[in-house]
């Protein structure tokens, strides 16, 4: 009995978890205007949703998402340019909020690290081949 009870409870959580708020009128409609809403749909892939780990707000289904898909599109709809949009959100969001963050002091070693794994990577492969020729 106990365990159907711990089961019952590790189920029920997400289904808690959800919001029974309805979604912003534009979250999930798309703006009248195709071009418009190319755009839009254009920024929102390069936007990072806060909530989920990895997902564009274009792809996820949290509701601080749907939220950021709404903004966009009323912004946009608006005549925004998406460039001041996204400038817009990242003021307000913080560098996270952008798949491609500004180079900065915070966000350095995220640029830098990848080229010094590299040149590790390639100083170990020459070390290495070099001890074989011997």
């Amino acid at each position: 009995m106990r365990g159907l009870l711990t089961l019952s409870l590790l189920f029920a959580g997400p289904a808690l978890a959800q919001s029974r708020v309805p979604p912003p009128p534009l979250a999930d409609t798309q703006l009248a205007d195709a071009g418009q809403e190319r755009t839009a749909k254009a920024l929102m892939e390069t936007l990072r949703c806060l909530v989920c780990q990895g997902q564009s707000i274009a792809d996820s289904d949290a509701d601080m998402a749907a939220d950021m898909r709404a903004l966009v599109r009323q912004r946009i709809a608006a005549g925004e340019a998406p460039d001041r949009v996204r400038d817009w959100l990242i003021e307000r969001y913080g560098d996270y909020v952008s798949y491609d963050p500004p180079l900065s002091a915070a966000t350095g070693p995220l640029w830098i690290a990848p080229i010094l794994l590299l040149a590790i990577g390639a100083l170990l492969a020459a070390r290495s081949l070099k001890r074989r020729r011997r």
